[in-house]
């Protein structure tokens, strides 16, 4: 397991590093994005959704904020069609960020972890846990990115992922889309609450899982 949390907070810090150039640079805030999204909507409500589909799709390679994007999409177009654009983003990005990573992962984990048995852990340890950790991926920013990387290198099967990603994404989306549809700058708390709940909901996720999984391999110890 400690293979796979090196590669992780690599990986993770990568993508970290991107947020804090964007944070210091200024490069991307929230009210920038928010103009943008305004001033495509005067032109059409095409240009929104596909603003926000960009956005999203642009969350693999910098750091952008996902939730506020989406709830941003669905006070822009509606539930329906916030929905349809932010869930084409994240689908994009996903595959994208497995494909890359499974036509250059071999590289990049060889250049990670030097030993051949730690890498081959590595892969075995994600391939154990990875379905569970894309479900629980929308935690926290970068997660989602680390783990659809982290698929694509140790060449997890494409369906699987996708299943996993899917999962993870569209009710996420759904909710996220929703809370931002029936939000207006008189009154937030739909957008608000929505940003809480999810938050939480899958930060106790991650918890049990942990609890579960820990229980699980004393239990193993115990019967060896």
């Amino acid at each position: 397991m400690k293979p796979l949390i090196k590669v992780f907070l690599i990986i993770a810090a990568c993508f970290a590093a991107t947020f804090l150039l964007i944070k210091f640079t200024g490069v991307l805030t929230v009210e920038q994005i928010e103009g943008w999204l305004i001033q495509a909507r005067e032109l059409s409500p095409i240009y929104v959704g596909t603003l926000v589909a960009l956005l999203l799709f642009a969350d693999l390679f910098i750091a952008v904020p996902t939730l506020t994007v989406t709830i941003l999409s669905g006070y822009f177009l509606g539930h329906t069609y916030g929905a349809v654009s932010a869930l084409s983003g994240v689908i994009l990005a996903g595959i994208c960020g497995y494909t890359l990573s499974r036509y250059y992962g071999d590289a990049i984990l060889g250049f990670l972890v030097k030993d051949e048995g730690k890498r081959n852990d590595a892969i075995v340890a994600f391939q154990n846990h990875g379905f569970m950790m894309i479900l629980l991926s929308r935690a926290m920013p970068i997660l989602p990115e680390v783990t659809a990387c982290l698929s694509g290198m140790t060449r997890m099967n494409f369906s699987k992922f996708l299943l996993a990603w899917m999962i993870s994404s569209v009710p996420y989306i759904l909710i996220a889309t929703y809370a931002g549809s029936i939000s207006s700058i008189e009154n937030p708390k739909p957008a608000i609450f929505a940003a809480i709940g999810l938050s939480l909901f899958l930060w106790g996720a991650w918890f049990i899982y942990h609890r579960v999984s820990n229980k699980a391999k004393s239990n193993l110890l115990a019967k060896d």
